[in-house]
């Protein structure tokens, strides 16, 4: 009899433990999935178990009160437990867990989908899952991330081997808030200004000094109107909104030099000699050059949209660095019934994108010039080995993605690595084929495709 009690909770700990490993399910055909209806959302199945593949952060708020708005922080606690993964430190524990806040993130992922992403703030700053530390980070739900979950960590791993000053690091995570498994997530670094993040001078809000308002400077060209936005008329006759990030608060001083810093450049854009060099004195043409090949490469229509970020050092004579990359999440939408692009991502835009600049910039030369001669180093030594990045990245969420799905039934979790090498990569590769058709010289990737060359 004793043999056989102790076999009962041994043989139920097997069964939680394989839980996630059930037989995969059949891919979807590969047809982009707008977010459902609130009234239509599918009730998540709350399963309560976890992989066990991936470190786990628990997060608890006080009196398990819910995270309802992206204005307000909520105070919680929290610990990390790295799953018998030695290459990560647990941190914190249920029974000594460490203080945060936590609050809402996000725009319509925020407002559109049940699976939430996160701002978190720690009390302590920490070096959380091997990342430099820092209090500041962010939980990114990837929820509409059907193709295989790379939309983001694919351009950010690019932009890194590309030679980018910074991108975001981001290690997946799952999660459990207030006892209940919301899935898997990425903790991500919070973009600002640090010295391991965008390192620049710190500008304080409210300043007036003539020198010191020159930067540092970090901001975002944006498709929504927020309170303090800075605005223009593009050379286009459209609407231009920047988001300053740092300083958040500016004095008349600080608007009026910024505010003339970015009419200027975009006079200088639009100016009818495409050989003029006047751009440059205002925008660093390889940043841009870099941050532009990134988004072609994954088909990124957004990317001069929103959440494009750039940042400038303090001193008269500095330009605006073009980066880091965020919020990728539109790439490789516009794919043909074979996985076909043939156009650039300022054309032919979803009626949601408003491109800024970037259409004009590509008509100079110089410009020209310098997108080639960076793509040669994209194509020559950071695509080969993309395939493994992209390998390595799907089949280490795998099993904590099929976990999500059950949590999430109504998003597309599941089979990550199946979905990538249906989906993401074939993408990837078509595009990248189309691209340099356009601007290389190497032989072509894909003999079965072929396309015409056009102009730049």
């Amino acid at each position: 009899m004793k043999t056989s009690t102790l076999l009962i909770p041994l043989l139920l700990m097997a069964l939680a433990l394989v839980a996630c490993e059930d037989e995969p399910l059949p891919v979807p055909d590969p047809v982009p999935q707008p977010p459902q209806p609130t009234d239509t959302i599918v009730t998540p199945v709350d399963t309560g178990l976890y992989s066990g593949t991936l470190p786990v952060l628990f997060i608890n708020t006080r009196d398990s009160s819910e995270i309802d708005s992206k204005e307000e922080y909520r105070q919680a606690q929290w610990w990390l437990d790295n799953q018998g993964d030695q290459r990560f430190e647990s941190i914190g524990s249920k029974d000594a867990p460490l203080a945060m806040e936590i609050k809402g993130r996000g725009n319509a992922t925020w407002t559109n989908l049940e699976k939430k992403p996160y701002r978190l703030k720690l009390n302590e700053k920490h070096k959380v899952l091997g990342m430099p530390s820092s209090r500041h980070w962010v939980l990114m739900a990837n929820a509409e991330f059907w193709m295989g979950q790379l939309n983001d960590a694919l351009p950010f791993e690019i932009g890194r081997r590309m030679g980018m000053a910074w991108n975001p690091r981001m290690q997946p995570v799952e999660v459990v808030l207030n006892g209940d498994y919301i899935g898997l997530y990425f903790l991500t670094e919070k973009i600002r200004v640090d010295k391991n993040r965008v390192n620049i001078k710190e500008q304080y809000d409210y300043e007036t000094d003539p020198e010191r308002i020159t930067g540092g400077w970090l901001l975002e060209i944006d498709n929504y109107v927020e309170p303090g936005n800075i605005s223009f008329i593009e050379g286009n006759g459209m609407p231009f909104w920047v988001t300053p990030h740092s300083p958040e608060l500016l004095s008349p001083q600080q608007r009026d030099y910024i505010t003339n810093f970015l009419t200027m450049a975009d006079k200088a854009i639009y100016c009818s000699d495409k050989n003029s060099t006047e751009w440059e004195k205002y925008i660093d043409i390889d940043s841009l050059a870099i941050f532009y090949i990134v988004q072609e490469a994954v088909d990124n229509p957004e990317a001069f949209s929103g959440s494009c970020y750039m940042y400038k050092q303090q001193g008269a004579d500095s330009k605006l660095i073009f980066g880091p990359l965020w919020d990728c999440g539109s790439s490789f939408h516009r794919f043909g019934s074979l996985y076909e692009f043939d156009e650039y991502i300022y054309e032919n835009l979803p009626s949601y994108c408003r491109s800024r600049w970037i259409s004009e910039i590509a008509k100079f030369p110089r410009f020209q010039q310098r997108v080639k001669y960076h793509w040669r180093r994209f194509y020559n030594d950071v695509y080969p080995a993309m395939e493994e990045f992209m390998e390595d990245f799907t089949v280490r969420i795998e099993v904590a993605g099929n976990c999500d799905h059950k949590r999430w039934p109504q998003y597309s979790s599941d089979n990550i690595p199946a979905r990538m090498r249906a989906f993401e990569k074939p993408c990837f590769d078509k595009k990248v084929a189309w691209l340099n058709s356009q601007w290389g010289e190497a032989e072509m990737s894909h003999q079965d495709y072929i396309p015409t060359k056009r102009k730049f």
